[in-house]
């Protein structure tokens, strides 16, 4: 079994920062891949960025150059980094992994979400 604690969300004024953070925990080989998506009322999950084991990152168009994802091999952690947040941005945000076990071959894994909300 793996386990995803995420933290870092709550409420930020427009052109402000927060940075969100997923850590992993249980029966995990190698982390193959770690990323974060989004998702507001009425509308699918979205990518926001995600990270591969080899460090190649991938960014959605409209968090480009505002959002920052990073990694922490040791602690099985991922960050997301958002500075000059907007309105715009507000969701839920969730981690997800995509982990080989120790036993159970590989597994993708979702955090509980965390909101995110931009405003005045």
């Amino acid at each position: 079994q793996v386990q995803l604690v995420e933290s870092g969300g709550g409420l930020v004024q427009p052109g402000g920062s927060l940075r969100l953070s997923c850590a992993a925990s249980g029966s995990i080989f190698r982390v193959n891949s770690m990323g974060w998506y989004r998702q507001v009322p009425g509308k699918e999950r979205e990518l926001v960025a995600r990270i591969r084991s080899g460090g190649i990152t991938n960014y959605a168009d409209s968090v480009k150059g505002r959002f920052t994802i990073s990694k922490d091999n040791a602690k099985n952690t991922v960050y997301l980094q958002m500075n000059s947040l907007k309105p715009e941005d507000t969701a839920v945000f969730y981690c997800n992994l995509n982990v080989l076990q120790i036993i159970g071959g590989v597994v993708e894994v979702w955090g509980q979400g965390t909101l995110v909300t931009v405003s005045s």
